[in-house]
């Protein structure tokens, strides 16, 4: 097994490989890895089961663009007959285009609201309406370009008042104190925020406005809501900015950081050491999960001021968005079919070399349950 595939995250962080005996991967759960009714029409080499012949467009969450990029090329590669479009244009333009009847499926990082789940009942036909299948989940890295500086600790009271631009030197006080011994120049700190109505924001803020203590004064959302610092569209930019820019710093889903060679800043939780930003410190995070579902639809709660030592606080759990009932009959079978080897132990288990954390194995396997009872 390669550690690492072609064009995917390098670095340490990503590239730990977690194996079944070292960490309860949600792959490796001894569970039945079909859901019932999954209506596959044939089974291709490597067990994978294809769906009926069928284009699929989806769009939405750059998060996982590269756990996507994995599952579709091997899910296309076993069966040929299916072609699969994905366009990671934000979890906000994810939802708009599936709620607009565009898409097979939305991927997204942040649930619809009520408003939207109520416009989904227009999409689904058949009295159905939008359900949230979480698949991927990983660590949000607050990656930072300041040579001379190896490591960076920052907590979420410093991290508000960065991005909200009320401490404007790396040398500030506030910074220093957290960094005893580090030699922080007095480089300007430029900020990079998203442009485009993202959930990696949603979460990002969601950390901020649950742990700042009042420091960050802004509802959590998925448009960037304080003012200054520079917007960028996308991840990959974002990431692509703070890595040519002396003194940046931005958010950016974990695997981007990596395929730049970013280095991310230690967050000091309360905990007895700052966690640092990798797929074992998120998936240790993410176990603490609460899962909220009702009938078909799953959602997970995280903990963003959690204390638990080595988990990380700052993560995202992707969601595939479609329908309980109603879903396009032209390309149903073949969603499904996808679906169905997303949230396989198959699809599941070479995650963390992309450099995404574990889902609890409970809530997968619950995925693949309600994947079979969707229609």
């Amino acid at each position: 097994m390669k550690l690492r595939r072609k064009g995917g995250p390098r670095s340490t962080a990503a590239g730990t490989a977690v194996l079944c005996g070292a960490l309860v991967l949600a792959g490796c759960s001894g569970s039945s890895s079909e859901p019932s009714g999954s209506a596959p029409v044939s089974t291709a080499a490597g067990g994978i089961a294809c769906g009926k012949a069928a284009t699929l467009n989806a769009s939405g969450s750059t998060a996982q663009q590269y756990a996507m990029k994995y599952w579709i090329k091997n899910y296309t590669g076993a069966c040929h007959d299916t072609k699969i479009n994905y366009d990671g244009n934000g979890s906000g333009a994810g939802q708009k285009d599936f709620l607009h009847g565009k898409t097979a499926f939305a991927g997204s990082d942040s649930p619809l609201s009520a408003d939207q789940m109520t416009q989904s009942k227009k999409v689904c036909t058949g009295g159905g309406q939008a359900v949230h299948l979480p698949v991927v989940a990983g660590p949000i890295a607050v990656a930072f370009h300041l040579p001379g500086v190896d490591r960076l600790i920052l907590d979420a009271p410093t991290l508000a008042k960065i991005f909200n631009g009320q401490l404007t030197t790396w040398n500030d006080p506030a910074i220093a104190q957290l960094n005893k011994g580090a030699k922080l120049p007095a480089t300007p700190i430029k900020t990079f925020h998203r442009a485009d109505s993202s959930g990696t924001t949603d979460n990002f803020t969601a950390y901020l406005a649950a742990t700042a203590h009042g420091g960050w004064p802004y509802a959590h959302g998925k448009e960037w809501p304080a003012k200054g610092g520079q917007a960028v569209t996308g991840s990959s930019d974002l990431a692509t900015q703070v890595q040519r820019t002396e003194g940046a710093i931005g958010y950016v889903d974990l695997p981007y950081a990596v395929a730049r060679m970013l280095r991310t800043v230690s967050v000091d939780t309360g905990a007895p050491a700052p966690a640092d930003a990798n797929v074992i410190a998120s998936s240790h995070a993410i176990s603490g999960a609460k899962t909220v579902d009702t009938g078909n639809d799953i959602q997970l709660k995280l903990d963003y001021a959690t204390k638990a030592p080595g988990a990380y606080p700052i993560n995202a759990v992707t969601y595939e968005i479609v329908c309980n009932e109603g879903n396009k009959p032209a390309t149903w079978p073949a969603t499904k079919a996808f679906l169905t080897y997303v949230a396989s132990p198959k699809g599941q288990q070479n995650l963390t070399f992309q450099g995404y954390a574990t889902l609890p194995a409970s809530v997968v396997n619950k995925v693949r349950s309600e994947i079979g009872k969707l229609s």
